[in-house]
């Protein structure tokens, strides 16, 4: 039953990080595209570099998916929150 409700407490725990990952991207992405450019990502961070956003652009493609952008915040390559 402990195992249950620890699990129970993570799953949550995920749902709400997914939520907020899920805000943050609506925020960044301007066009609603579902991928965040340098120019989008700059409006938000404006301390963004080439470098940083390359590395976090893993499939090279020059945008970021949902998936690139929580990779990001988790390495702390990005802020997890836009609103402070």
């Amino acid at each position: 039953m402990t195992k249950f409700i620890v699990i129970l407490i993570g799953l949550g725990a995920l749902a709400q990080s997914a939520a907020a990952m899920s805000d943050s991207t609506v925020e960044i992405d301007a066009n609603g595209d579902g991928l965040m450019t340098i120019e989008e990502v700059r409006a938000v961070y404006p301390e963004m570099s080439n470098e940083v956003f390359s590395e976090i652009d893993v499939n090279g493609d020059g945008a970021l998916d949902d998936a690139e952008m929580a990779a990001g915040q988790e390495n702390g390559l990005i802020p997890a929150a836009t609103d402070g």
